[in-house]
């Protein structure tokens, strides 16, 4: 593999971007001249550009649901991660005992997360009163 640089760093997933976007425009495409062209026919043609609207979608959608799971994981360690360095201690056990929603917590500044933890563990807090709980928002502009 050559190392990166600007000319190549921009990476194409040819059986995505080439081969299954290709697909749909030319099925599309397809689609409206038969709407055109076969006006007997027109309900078939139209139906076929729904199926193939819905299988895009379809596909759009899984590819969102992966990229929420990741940023989910990634979310996890980074909690994982301040936890210990504010505290010295280890958050996976701490985390099994929270849903992922509660991670909510995430939102609040290193000098309020501790404490916000604990409360949320005694109290079960839910995510909303976990949000309420925090005084000085930290806000995720990097969320998916």
């Amino acid at each position: 593999m050559k190392p990166q640089s600007y000319k190549n760093h921009i990476f194409y997933y040819p059986p995505h971007h080439y081969f299954f976007y290709g697909a749909v425009i030319a099925a599309f495409a397809v689609c409206g001249f038969g709407i055109y062209k076969y006006e007997e026919q027109r309900l078939l043609w139209i139906f076929m550009a729904a199926v193939i609207f819905l299988i895009t979608w379809l596909a759009v959608m899984v590819r969102m649901h992966y990229a929420l799971g990741n940023q989910n994981r990634i979310v996890r360690l980074e909690m994982r991660l301040r936890y210990y360095i504010l505290t010295g201690k280890r958050f996976e056990q701490i985390e099994e005992r929270l849903d992922f929603k509660q991670i909510a917590m995430r939102f609040a500044p290193d000098e309020e997360l501790p404490a916000l933890l604990d409360k949320a563990i005694k109290e079960h807090l839910s995510p909303d009163e976990i949000k309420r709980h925090i005084i000085n928002w930290l806000p995720d502009k990097m969320r998916v």
